[in-house]
């Protein structure tokens, strides 16, 4: 038997995430940016010492569909460092695709250049990739648009939304269904990798910056003994979704490389090294050094010193450049005696990259919201205790209460004038 063909798999990078960074002084690019890319060098490095056979990169190569000319070069940098290495099968995702269909999407360009040791995933079809231990089928179903599974349908006119999605979906797996049959003639190993959502499969942070409305995925049309392997990308949580059911290929998701928010704060990060063979396929994830992320929920409710409290929570967490965001839960009588610029200190002092915000929730008995009777108070006073209740900062309250003057004076304005004339 053949040695297997080293696969590495890996998906939804999303340079240009900038949230929660700082503008780094050397490169001029968010850190949050250099993030990505440093796990993108990461996993290189990783390909590298193991010898990789042929990278599957499954969609979603920058944040926005129009990114600017400094984040296409840095991804250009390591797709260079991995042709160098193997053959590189770059798949077109929802990320990639331009708003307008003539348009040419973000990864177009090496094909348009026909950069060598490139294929370019942008339709529903195979490729036969010539790697250092043999060939290797690689289908390719990108994201799943209208314009590419309805190109060659006539739509009845005065279809509904629902019916056309029925449409869709029905068009897509069909065109798995094809792109099946057409590996089940090569008798090499064979991979399918799609960008788009499979129905059970767990959501991430993605739901934040994914763009249109998805085509469902039913499971069955991936579980088929055909494939070897199914690189998955769209979906930023790590997962198989075959979870060792005998005969089915292994279905996974590489997940994301960099946590894009605290909602993937307890989530993984890596890429999927796959040992490759015609029925015999083994594969495993591994992590890198992503972004940590920490939420930091404290009570000081009753709190002689709340603010020594929230002290003390962080001298007991592992901050170290990490992102973090502090919830404080306190009473009336706590909450007036939080330091917060000492919190903010403590967090810098525990090597904290970044403090996302310091939250504190006021717990108020509904009788004191106001604190006295709302007759005797004008408009601008109610609105000032309404903010107070909602717990806006000082200087949000003051710039709304300088926002809600000028409107309260245009009305009497108006009111004065329409008295005057008698309407």
């Amino acid at each position: 038997m053949s040695e297997p063909i080293r696969l590495l798999h890996f998906a939804d990078v999303h340079i240009g995430v900038e949230n929660y960074g700082r503008t780094d002084p050397k490169t001029g690019l968010s850190s949050r940016v250099l993030d990505f890319l440093r796990r993108m060098d990461e996993m290189i490095d990783y390909a590298r010492r193991n010898e990789v056979d042929l990278a599957i990169f499954a969609g979603d190569a920058f944040k926005s569909q129009n990114p600017n000319p400094t984040f296409q070069r840095e991804f250009a940098f390591r797709i260079r460092d991995l042709i160098e290495l193997c053959p590189v099968v770059l798949l077109e995702g929802n990320h990639d695709l331009p708003a307008v269909e003539a348009r040419a999407s973000s990864i177009e360009i090496y094909e348009t250049l026909q950069v060598p040791n490139v294929t370019l995933g942008r339709d529903y079809t195979t490729h036969i990739v010539q790697t250092r231990r043999g060939p290797v089928l690689v289908a390719t179903a990108p994201y799943p648009t209208r314009a590419l599974l309805l190109r060659d349908v006539v739509v009845p006119p005065n279809k509904t939304i629902g019916e056309i999605d029925d449409m869709l979906a029905d068009q897509l797996h069909w065109r798995l269904d094809q792109l099946a049959a057409e590996a089940a003639e090569a008798d090499m190993p064979r991979v399918l990798t799609g960008h788009f959502t499979v129905a059970g499969a767990t959501f991430g942070s993605e739901r934040s910056v994914m763009l249109g409305r998805d085509v469902m995925v039913l499971l069955s049309a991936l579980n088929n003994p055909v494939w070897d392997y199914v690189a998955l990308g769209h979906i930023h949580k790590h997962q198989n979704l075959t979870q060792g059911r005998d005969g089915a290929p292994p279905i996974v998701y590489s997940g994301s490389l960099e946590r894009i928010d605290f909602g993937e704060q307890a989530d993984l990060k890596g890429f999927v090294w796959v040992e490759l063979a015609r029925g015999a396929t083994s594969w495993r994830f591994v992590p890198v050094n992503a972004r940590p992320f920490v939420t930091l929920s404290v009570d000081v409710r009753g709190s002689g010193d709340p603010t020594r409290t929230v002290l003390d929570a962080i001298a007991r967490h592992e901050l170290s450049d990490a992102v973090v965001r502090v919830q404080i839960t306190a009473d009336p009588e706590s909450d007036l005696l939080l330091a917060e610029r000492d919190i903010f200190q403590a967090l810098k002092d525990a090597g904290a990259n970044h403090v996302a915000v310091i939250q504190r929730q006021v717990e108020r008995p509904a009788r004191l919201r106001l604190g006295t009777s709302p007759e005797g108070l004008t408009p601008e006073e109610l609105l000032e205790r309404y903010f107070q209740s909602k717990d806006m900062p000082p200087e949000r309250i003051a710039l709304l209460l300088d926002r809600a003057r000028a409107l309260f004076a245009g009305y009497d304005l108006e009111r004065d004038a329409s008295n005057s004339t008698g309407r």
